[in-house]
């Protein structure tokens, strides 16, 4: 007899073949996604002696202006930007572009990963950072190599490459495009993968919503808990019912956030719809100083910082970027550190020549729709309330994982049930006398 339609069947029908179709792509994605969680916090606890420096006596930092100066001196490159972190037992971070680009060693007294014992910034030979020709850390191109500097002696610690640099990179990778490399400018299949299986688990959210509900309202509860006494079929259907449901809103939010990487179509589509572009400081230019106000006598960055202290007067971790030409500003951005710290930044551009602030953004006075905007990334990543909310999103992902595994014991175990039921059915009756 064929079963009456009803819109609980087809939403079950729905949320089942496009798990079992996404379901091992989803697996990889959510996996990585929950490893690389923590990533930062890994990398500094398996190389403390990099990640960590020793407070003197007078506790009184060398001058931002010196160290650019040295490391520029001694690895031989540009320095295009300097961060700062509020915790006074962690290390200058400077972000320095090799002149030239060519291939060659390890930065200077550095040895594998840059793990070896730190030395003093000096003048002298530098090598070329790892793929230095093309474009990437220690090249002429790219994001260049970033240096992990004393601020107190000058001391080099290393760089930001390290034993799990190459694991967190491999587990990106199998995030974002599954491990597909392609040209710039090309198509990536990996990614057109990647995101469509993050749209088909939008709409295993939505569906498994809609299931999550039970036919009678009063029965509410039941999809709240997990019933331990029952025998494992019934665990591993409570634990995929009730997890799923728990972590479904910030599992929507990571799905729909994470699109913005996969498709450009997507990205201009929520830009749009929230009034504000998504990811505009990729593109964004600095501001144009006053060559008019040239003098042979700069600002220091000493000058500077004090200047968007004033603007910003609280503590914080700064990102300072560096004028790439004569004419562009120095641009400052600030954020707060704590374990519930919000992971947005205000922003200070200062005229190079003058020291005067020629444009403030304070993420307190952004509308809504441009703070979802500017939180996209945040959002994604976990990092929108500090370690908190990271270590609530390392959880939803770890749920996330399960949910494809569980979710395929749902669909076997009634295939089974099914199989013995059409078994049972089709012997013949026995006739008693």
């Amino acid at each position: 007899m064929k079963k009456e339609f009803t819109w609980r069947k087809l939403f079950n029908d729905i949320h089942l073949w496009l798990g079992l179709a996404s379901g091992l792509v989803l697996f990889v994605v959510c996996l990585t996604g929950t490893i690389f969680t923590f990533h930062t916090e890994i990398e500094e606890a398996i190389e403390p002696e990099k990640y960590r420096v020793e407070i003197p006596a007078n506790a009184v930092p060398l001058s931002p202006d010196d160290l650019i100066s040295t490391l520029q001196t001694a690895q031989k490159g540009k320095v295009t930007a300097l961060q700062i972190p509020q915790d006074p037992a962690k290390p200058y971070r400077l972000t320095l572009k090799k002149e030239g680009g060519s291939k060659g060693g390890k930065p200077e007294g550095e040895k594998a990963k840059g793990s070896g014992a730190p030395t003093v910034l000096a003048a002298g030979k530098g090598g070329e950072g790892k793929n230095g020709g093309k474009g990437g850390p220690g090249g002429g191109g790219g994001r260049g190599t970033t240096y992990l500097v004393n601020q107190y002696t000058g001391e080099v610690k290393g760089t930001t490459e390290g034993p799990a640099h190459g694991f967190f990179e491999i587990a990106e990778g199998l995030h974002r495009t599954l491990m597909v490399k392609t040209e710039p400018g090309t198509l990536n299949p990996g990614k057109i993968i990647v995101g469509g299986a993050t749209i088909i688990f939008v709409f295993l959210i939505l569906t498994g919503l809609v299931i999550w509900f039970p036919k009678k309202l009063k029965n509410w509860k039941q999809g709240l808990k997990v019933k331990t006494s029952g025998n494992w079929k019934r665990i591993n259907h409570d634990l995929h019912n009730s997890l799923g449901f728990y972590s479904s809103f910030l599992l929507l939010i990571m799905a729909l956030s994470g699109l913005c990487w996969s498709f450009d179509w997507y990205r201009e589509g929520a830009s749009a719809l929230l009034g504000d572009q998504i990811f505009k400081q990729r593109s964004e230019k600095p501001m144009d100083s006053d060559l008019a106000g040239f003098t042979a006598q700069k600002p220091t960055l000493a000058n500077f910082i004090r200047t968007a202290n004033e603007i910003l007067p609280y503590e914080g971790n700064y990102r300072i970027s560096l004028p790439a030409d004569s004419v562009s500003a120095v641009v400052l951005n600030k954020s707060k550190s704590g374990f519930f710290a919000l992971s947005a930044s205000d922003k200070v551009q200062l005229d190079q020549y003058t020291g005067k602030a020629l444009k403030v953004e304070k993420f307190a006075d952004k509308k809504f729709n441009e703070k979802i905007a500017a939180s996209v990334r945040g959002m994604h990543l976990g990092e929108i309330f500090g370690t908190f909310s990271k270590i609530i999103y390392f959880i939803c992902c770890l749920i996330a994982t399960s949910l494809p595994i569980t979710g395929t014991f749902i669909w076997w175990n009634k295939l089974k049930k099914k199989s013995t039921r059409q078994v049972a059915s089709s012997r013949p009756a026995v006739s008693r006398a």
